[in-house]
């Protein structure tokens, strides 16, 4: 599921005491709130993985049109299927090589795993995982 229009000063915990507090603890087990290297703030979307359709009809239904922050925000979610990334298999081939991997990036950047609502590793990347960059510029190394 792919959620926009999130506040821009959320953080990838609040979202997590957000999904916990709605009824969906231990109902996911992905999830990627992209972050901009300068200004450190949220981009407003994210990626989440349900571990069941049904689930994520739930969750859908439970995100769209949401506006209750627990920070001050006039923004309202939107909650759509994610294209092309579908399934937890699938955003862990997406991720599991990327920029977004290396070292010098902070956990807090990066996507995440959960099984039975516990935090598990990523699985180890099958290249060289390269800075990130934007452009030509190297960011955060």
């Amino acid at each position: 599921v792919m959620l926009r229009n999130l506040p821009n000063n959320y953080t990838r915990n609040m979202l997590l005491d957000l999904f916990n507090s709605e009824g969906f603890g231990g109902r996911y087990d992905f999830l990627y709130m992209p972050i901009d290297f300068r200004s450190h703030a949220a981009l407003g979307y994210a990626f989440v993985n349900l571990v069941s359709h049904t689930a994520a009809e739930e969750f859908r239904h439970q995100f769209e049109g949401f506006s209750q922050w627990v920070l001050p925000s006039n923004k309202v979610c939107s909650a759509g299927w994610s294209h092309p990334h579908q399934g937890l298999e699938s955003h862990i081939a997406r991720y599991k090589s990327s920029p977004l991997m290396h070292e010098a990036v902070p956990d807090e950047y990066r996507p995440i795993l959960f099984s039975n609502g516990v935090r598990t590793p990523f699985p180890a990347p099958t290249k060289k995982v390269k800075p990130p960059r934007q452009g030509t510029q190297r960011m955060l190394v």
